[in-house]
């Protein structure tokens, strides 16, 4: 056998960069000054809009006040598109912008960053950079990336997610851009900005937080850089995800979960992601189904699926999510990791299975109501053999799939699919 496949697939592991951050209550309101100590004169904020809450014009009004131009793009959606990119990168240069502020969860921020990416090279297409450091000009315009939910991680990581509408509307395509040059200039994270989120969109995101620290922890890259992280912020969200969920308004659940999402975005920034993540891209690019949704109905699934390649470590989450595990085996704890994430997901409500997902399931809902003739015609989770093959083609295409604690095939995939699916989570505890 050849060296190169001995050392297959991951002989030398990076660690990519995080972006400065200013995290804490309050932190928004000094927006301001840090722009202008940037040298922003005139910015786009790229923004859902955040209809109802106000943080958009507060911040807006607060760095006009400290004497910016401010030009508004608050029309990403959900599961940003490539034309949401695209709309925002030709109101930059029709207004001659010289800077971004980014305002919401992910989409907000990695929308932006795939504009920036744009920008950066004359306005192409955002879908020429799919994949790995695919960009060529290291200089995009400075990017302030503000927070408003605990999920993402986004803000200080170095990857994007954008919805290709351009192929085959029977098989949309959502990939990832990693790229070193997409990071934010600054993070800011402020948890007094999360009290306005809805309680499922918080306990959805929340599972985002739990995929994003597992899946380093056990994946087959075993950075020990990240592994650290990955375990500190499972325990984090096991301490305060209920509490962030049934009450908002309460501090210190926010403010765990602010930093439970910092913590574990900087963990898969170099330690990797796997399967939950490519099945909830898969999900998502059929039926606009919000991430964290996708990520919590998969998590239970893929962990079950992981966990004979990782037993140790899968107990080792167990005792961060506070099971008492004196006594165990490794693989009892493993299962003991398992049933506490499936009493985590029931206690914050989330539905179990994908069958189960409807337009008034959720907040963030928008199936049937997505910006092309397919979604339009997939109002339903359908489930059957041909949705659970398209779904599990896609995961074995996504870029995180590789990183998986697993082998993935077709026909290991698939069973994983089916039962996010359709499947009773009930059979995974016994």
């Amino acid at each position: 056998m050849q060296v190169e496949e001995l050392l297959k697939p991951f002989p030398i592991k990076e660690f990519h960069p995080f972006p400065r951050a200013l995290m804490g209550p309050g932190a928004h309101e000094i927006i301001g000054p840090e722009a202008l100590k940037l040298g922003f004169k005139k910015t786009l904020i790229m923004t859902s809009g955040l209809r109802g809450s106000n943080i958009v014009e507060k911040i807006a009004e607060s760095m006009r006040y400290h004497g910016l131009e401010v030009v508004v793009y608050d029309k990403v959606e959900s599961n940003p598109k490539d034309y949401n990119v695209m709309d925002a990168v030709a109101l930059y240069q029709e207004n001659q912008c010289d800077s971004f502020v980014s305002i919401g969860g992910g989409s907000s921020h990695d929308a932006c960053k795939g504009a920036r990416i744009s920008v950066a090279h004359d306005g192409r297409s955002v879908n020429e950079f799919e994949g790995f450091n695919q960009s060529e000009n290291p200089k995009n315009p400075p990017h302030i990336a503000v927070s408003t939910t605990a999920g993402t991680g986004s803000e200080t990581s170095w990857a994007y997610v954008i919805t290709d509408t351009t192929t085959d509307p029977d098989n949309p395509h959502k990939y990832v851009a990693f790229d070193d040059h997409c990071l934010a200039t600054l993070a800011i994270d402020d948890p007094v900005l999360y009290y306005d989120c809805p309680i499922d969109y918080t306990a959805q995101c929340g599972f985002d937080v739990l995929a994003h620290a597992s899946e380093p922890y056990v994946s087959r890259l075993d950075f020990p850089p990240s592994l650290g992280n990955a375990l500190y912020a499972i325990k984090l969200t096991a301490q305060h995800l209920r509490q962030a969920v049934w009450n908002g308004q309460d501090l210190g659940g926010r403010q765990g979960m602010m930093y439970a999402q910092y913590i574990a975005a900087q963990a898969f920034n170099s330690g990797g992601l796997g399967i939950i993540h490519s099945i909830s891209h898969a999900v998502s690019a059929f039926y606009d189904t919000h991430h964290g949704l996708n990520n919590a109905v998969a998590l239970p699934r893929v962990w079950a699926f992981n966990m004979p390649t990782q037993y140790q470590r899968f107990a080792d989450i167990a005792e961060a999510m506070g099971v008492d595990t004196h006594g165990m085996t490794a693989p009892q704890a493993a299962d003991a990791a398992l049933a506490a994430s499936i009493r985590l997901l029931r206690d914050v409500g989330i539905p179990e299975k994908f069958t189960d997902v409807t337009q008034d399931s959720y907040s963030k809902n928008r199936l049937g109501r997505g910006p092309t003739k397919f979604y339009e015609q997939t109002s339903v989770i359908s489930g059957d053999d041909k949705d659970v093959d398209r779904i599990t083609n896609h995961v074995l295409g996504d870029a995180c799939t590789p990183g998986n604690a697993k082998e993935c095939t077709f026909e290991t995939v698939r069973p994983v699919v089916d039962h996010c699916m359709n499947g009773d989570l009930d059979d995974l505890l016994s």
